[in-house]
């Protein structure tokens, strides 16, 4: 009997943990399923988010005057460029493929091997890697202090320009970047027809393989970090830098081919998958990740059924590719 009682004990400590630490809505249908709605951002400065829409699309950022932040996540395409790996400044080959910008805000770390903390931080990443915009920030702040940018800095951050109002200014517009409203979100507030049966169905094959234990939260991930291969190695061919994940960050061992758990708010939009983008599409994906990562095979019925649910993520995007230098 005391076995039984602890490994109910642990049974339900393991559904706990899947669950939000409070339910988001007191009283609502589903307020308390692995995945949460996405909230409309708050507190966000209008301004500063404009002067960031407006760094993020243009290449005055990059040395070379050619590539912009929306070069490699194009907000018309779910954030993303669709590509295996993103192309910077002189047709450079990056070696990970482009998670999209959506609901970044919402992830605990950034990028695919978590090494910077904070949107804030990320900045850095892009700017000054030779083979995306390779830059450095005296020549990024000497051409910014040459164009119209500099009297939106100093009356926004009430001085000179500087790196950390680029920071501040781009990850403003970045965190305004949430897909709030999707049909999913509608369904957990209480709106039992914002989803048919297929797509009720497909939700409950997601939890019921195991999906949602790594996938949930508002994001349905990005607040994790896991190996990349529990059952077997998905990894072919000859690996590089960039496979070895986390380990790349802590030279630690077991942290080899571990990567943050991408979202999957925007799945459906954003091919190729993985950290390498080298999945084209999203039922290969799903049946690597049963494979590999749940130690299943997954009927082409049930994957079926599970993109029906995936469908249903996405919700309202910003889809204004464009906005202008503001030069």
């Amino acid at each position: 009997m005391r076995r039984i009682a602890v490994r109910m004990a642990l049974m339900a400590g393991v559904i706990a943990a899947f669950l939000p630490s409070e339910p988001w809505a007191n009283g609502a249908a589903h307020s308390r399923e692995p995945i949460a709605p996405i909230a409309a951002p708050s507190g966000l400065d209008a301004n500063k988010v404009a002067l960031g829409r407006a760094l993020f699309s243009d290449p005055i950022l990059s040395s070379d005057g050619t590539v912009s932040c929306a070069s490699c996540h194009n907000l018309a395409a779910g954030g993303v460029d669709r590509r295996p790996h993103s192309v910077g400044v002189g047709g450079a080959e990056g070696s990970v493929n482009a998670p999209t910008v959506y609901n970044s805000g919402l992830n605990y770390r950034q990028f695919w091997d978590g090494r910077a903390d904070t949107l804030e931080s990320q900045v850095d990443g892009p700017i000054t890697n030779p083979i995306e915009m390779n830059g450095t920030w005296a020549g990024v702040l000497a051409r910014l202090k040459a164009s119209s940018y500099r009297p939106r800095f100093q009356a926004l951050y009430g001085g000179e320009v500087s790196a950390s109002a680029v920071r501040d200014a781009l990850s403003s517009f970045e965190r305004s970047l949430a897909t709030v409203d999707s049909r999913f979100d509608h369904w957990l507030r209480g709106d039992d027809g914002a989803l048919s049966a297929t797509e009720r169905r497909g939700y409950e094959l997601f939890k019921s393989y195991g999906c949602a234990s790594c996938h949930q939260g508002a994001n349905v991930g990005g607040n994790m970090f896991q190996r990349f291969g529990f059952f077997g190695s998905p990894f072919t061919g000859t690996q590089g830098k960039a496979d070895l994940g986390r380990f790349n960050v802590t030279g630690r061992e077991e942290d080899r081919h571990v990567f943050k758990v991408p979202s999957l708010r925007l799945a459906v939009l954003t091919p190729p998958y993985f950290h390498d983008g080298s999945v084209p599409d999203l039922p290969q994906a799903i049946q690597m990740m049963g494979r590999y990562q749940l130690g299943r095979d997954i009927p082409p019925g049930d994957i079926d059924l599970i993109i029906a649910f995936l469908e249903t993520l996405p919700g309202k995007m910003d889809t204004v590719a464009a906005a202008g230098s503001g030069r």
